[in-house]
């Protein structure tokens, strides 16, 4: 046990405090913990051991929180971040929680994000979004939710569009195993690449 004397801001980092215990540095905290302790406080070992799992347990949000600013993630991508920074089973499971009921991790919502972004910039067929999504630990009862107002039809259009032009000094046959290969890689169903092929080598045709 201890009594508190002092406790300060450090200098490289202002969101965590130095405790120090009958003058002498003992632990670091993030801020917010820190803001219950004051100076002349007594604390048990039992309070200071709970204290540092609990600055543990904080840091750790922390860190999930700063791995969600680069883009929304899906429940098993934060359990993953977490048990690779070696954060006990235990308060991972308490930072996911906080973590939803903050409405920052939500399942449905990321495989939604993610079928958008791709429509929008790489259009995929519904086989290669589940794929993706699977890997990133989402259900498929939550796949296909995010998987059923996608058009197809017109996203392998919207996917051939770039390959299409590249190709299309190509002879028709050469053009159309090409583009259909291109559209089968990239998830697209036979019948849908095929329609989407047919649709390009017509408006190319038109243009000349």
């Amino acid at each position: 046990m201890g009594k508190i004397t002092a406790l300060k801001h450090q200098k490289k980092n202002q969101d965590r405090v130095s405790v120090y215990l009958d003058g002498r540095f003992a632990f670091g905290l993030p801020a917010i913990v820190a803001a219950s302790l004051k100076p002349g406080q007594s604390l048990s070992d039992a309070e200071i051991e709970a204290l540092k799992q609990q600055g543990v347990v904080e840091g750790a949000y922390d860190r999930a929180l700063s791995y969600l600013s680069y883009r929304p993630r899906s429940r098993a991508e934060i359990v993953t971040y977490l048990e690779r920074r070696d954060v006990p089973e235990g308060q991972i499971g308490e930072i996911v929680e906080r973590l939803e009921r903050a409405g920052l991790l939500d399942d449905d919502a990321f495989a939604r994000y993610w079928v958008e972004n791709r429509e929008q910039f790489r259009p995929r067929g519904l086989h290669a979004l589940r794929y993706e999504l699977r890997r990133k630990g989402i259900s498929d009862e939550v796949i296909e939710r995010a998987l059923a107002s996608i058009d197809v039809s017109a996203s392998a259009y919207r996917a051939a569009e770039g390959k299409a032009r590249q190709l299309r000094h190509l002879d028709p046959v050469t053009f159309r195993r090409k583009l259909l290969d291109y559209l089968a890689r990239r998830g697209f169903e036979y019948e849908v690449a095929q329609d989407a092929t047919e649709r390009h080598w017509t408006e190319l045709m038109e243009r000349q």
